[in-house]
């Protein structure tokens, strides 16, 4: 017998028992059975579809992954919930706030590289080396005229300088989200 037979026949077996059937006599289960439970005959017709699913797949178990998910997208209702700061903030805080306003479950997340080849594209932001040698993504002096900052952190590696963008910036990036997932669509093509 193959592993896709026998879950047929496990399948059968669970069938007959969430209907109140012993699957060996094909004789009705006495009432009193713990088979007849409510609560038993829901879990065992939820394992029956569950192994309904694995047969129709080949036997095989298919695990969700990330080509699962729908592509990322926002509705103008659900950016009325983002939760600004007053306090200037990165733009992988921007990029968090923005995906829990959406199911990551079934949708891909928004990433943050998204936002800041966006801003480069529109001239707020650059690509150079700062004062620690690191090349990073930099406010130009169009991007500090629309909130973008900088400011030294120290991690346990050292001091390192990450962009900030204060509540104006936050609204702009918002107000030119669809824009901006235009640009990321665009590039993945």
């Amino acid at each position: 017998m193959t592993e896709l037979e026998i879950m047929q026949r496990a399948k059968m077996y669970i069938d007959k028992l969430a209907n109140g059937i012993d699957p060996l006599t094909d004789q009705p289960v006495p009432e009193g059975d713990t088979v007849n439970n409510v609560r038993i005959a829901r879990c065992l017709f939820y394992v029956s579809d569950v192994l309904r699913q694995v047969i129709e797949n080949g036997g095989h178990v298919k695990r969700a992954g990330k080509n699962d998910k729908i592509p990322f997208s926002v509705t103008q209702e659900d950016l009325q919930n983002f939760q600004f700061s007053n306090k200037p903030i990165s733009v992988s805080e921007i990029t968090r706030r923005i995906n829990a306003l959406v199911d990551t479950e079934t949708m891909t997340k928004m990433k943050y590289s998204a936002i800041t080849e966006f801003l480069t594209n529109c001239g707020f932001l650059e690509q150079r080396e700062n004062e620690f040698g690191k090349k990073s993504r930099l406010p130009t002096d169009e991007g500090f005229s629309l909130g973008i900052s900088t400011e030294v952190r120290i991690s346990e590696n050292g001091p390192y300088r990450v962009t900030i963008y204060d509540r104006t910036a936050q609204q702009f990036i918002l107000d030119h989200l669809e824009a901006i997932l235009e640009t990321k669509d665009s590039k993945t093509e």
